[in-house]
């Protein structure tokens, strides 16, 4: 059962906590209050979408958000700003179409996954086999799917922490393999989306050399009404793609520097690099954003907090590699690095936080969940696992994480999709964001809480 500070019980901690924390718990809201207004964050993720669009990895637009990322935070007063280059694999969409042939010919709506490869020259037509779950696809003998294309239809669904995302995830990134295990020669998976539109969403997928979409969630109802009248149906694909094993991406950094202990640090960040078919906006722009304003917000005191805070812009997180890069380049300073933190579940409002183990009855931690108790962050005894696929190797390597949940209950109607646009972005739910991290950033780096000491305390 989850241990829950509530508004009341946190109020009731003013006069519970130390001297020191009680500071820090004041310095905490006023932050917070200014993190509310402050245009930063916007206008950073205004910037992104209007100035350079969707980023894939290994495309010319990736090298422009590389820029643009290096001039972002020298105006912005960062210090230190690096640009770390790593190699990684990057594909690219090329044309594509589908559609129904017979014995209902229409065109159908689908984006290729990443990792997909292209059909032959000309094309690609046969009959498919419906699958209303993964798991009855997974029930087929090797053998099953000669000659077939394997469709998916199962549906996602909607939930506030994205857990509805991960029960079927597999349905899209494993999805191609175990179809041409079994003899397809294409795979065709319902869009992992809780969105009722004709916009498919892209995502990455395990290579399985064979072609590989998803399809919008309205043409794979379609498809499901189709095969309930019992007539064989037969689809035709024509999709291009390359595959670049070794292509050029960037980790790009910048730092508010710690006034006493500047070599401990803060490592926080959202990752640049996005899918082509929207703006990335909610994914991950915004998580750039939000980090890049909560920084921003911290500088503003003064006298800047004891502890280092560096921003990294991750160059490669959808099709993976920006991460273990990172790790790999910092494994001598993992001892130094206080915390780490993502932000990459869009734009919607923090809702629950999950602390590093043991921390919760720490002081600071009383104080920042004072400091976010009006903000309706539910702060739990649950410790911090995970933190987002960008600090997961760091996490590995002995890095204190902290998870602070975003509302998840309209990001999958969006995310790898054209819908990801600016427009979608609520401009409050965003300063909410940077506010809830500005809180627990600051009470972090303007203390000598040792999250590492803390652990091994709960053990």
């Amino acid at each position: 059962m989850k241990t829950l500070l509530t508004a009341a019980a946190c109020a009731a901690l003013l006069t519970a906590l130390p001297a020191q924390a009680a500071d820090l718990a004041a310095t905490a809201a006023s932050l917070r209050d200014k993190a509310l207004s402050d245009p930063t964050a916007w206008d950073v993720l205004e910037s992104l979408t209007t100035e350079v669009g969707g980023r894939p990895v290994g495309s010319p637009a990736m090298a422009r958000a590389k820029d643009w990322s290096v001039a972002t935070f020298q105006r912005l007063g960062f210090s230190n700003v690096k640009v770390e280059t790593f190699q990684t694999g990057a594909w690219s969409r090329g044309a594509e179409s589908a559609s129904v042939v017979s014995p209902y010919p229409q065109p159908l709506h689908i984006l290729g996954l990443g990792g997909s490869s292209p059909t032959p020259a000309g094309g690609l037509e046969a009959e498919i086999v419906v699958f209303s779950t993964y798991a009855d696809l997974l029930a087929q003998p090797p053998g099953a799917l000669n000659g077939k294309i394997a469709v998916v239809t199962q549906k996602m669904t909607r939930t506030q922490d994205g857990s509805g995302y991960g029960a079927i995830n597999a349905q899209r990134t494993s999805g191609p393999v175990e179809a041409a295990k079994r003899g397809a020669v294409a795979y065709l998976t319902r869009s992992l989306s809780t969105d009722d539109t004709r916009l498919p969403h892209t995502g990455g997928a395990s290579p399985a050399g064979i072609p590989a979409a998803a399809l919008s969630t309205v043409d794979a109802e379609l498809l499901d009404h189709m095969a309930a009248r019992g007539r064989p149906i037969r689809i035709r694909l024509d999709m291009a793609s390359s595959f670049d094993p070794k292509a050029t991406a960037w980790n790009i950094s910048g730092e508010i520097l710690g006034r006493e202990k500047p070599d401990e640090v803060l490592v926080i960040g959202g990752h640049l690099d996005s899918w082509d078919p929207g703006t990335g906006a909610v994914d991950d722009g915004a998580g750039v954003a939000i980090m890049t304003g909560a920084a921003k917000v911290i500088a503003s005191l003064p006298k800047g907090p004891r502890r280092t805070i560096r921003v990294v812009m991750f160059g490669s997180e959808e099709q993976g590699g920006s991460g273990t890069a990172y790790a790999a380049a910092h494994k001598d300073e993992i001892g130094k690095i206080v915390l780490v933190g993502e932000s990459d579940e869009g734009a919607g409002p923090v809702w629950q936080a999950d602390l590093p183990k043991g921390s919760a009855a720490a002081p600071e931690m009383k104080a920042f969940a004072k400091a976010v108790a009006p903000l309706k962050v539910i702060v739990t005894g649950d410790p911090s696992r995970f933190g987002g696929s960008d600090v997961g190797p760091m996490v590995r390597l002995g890095a204190p994480v902290v998870d602070l949940h975003q509302d998840a209950s309209r990001y999958f109607d969006l995310h790898h999709s054209a819908d990801d646009t600016l427009d979608k972005v609520d401009p409050q739910e965003l300063a909410q964001n940077v506010a809830v991290w500005t809180a627990f950033l600051y009470t972090v780096a303007d203390s000598d809480i040792d999250f590492r000491k803390l652990a091994s305390e709960a053990k």
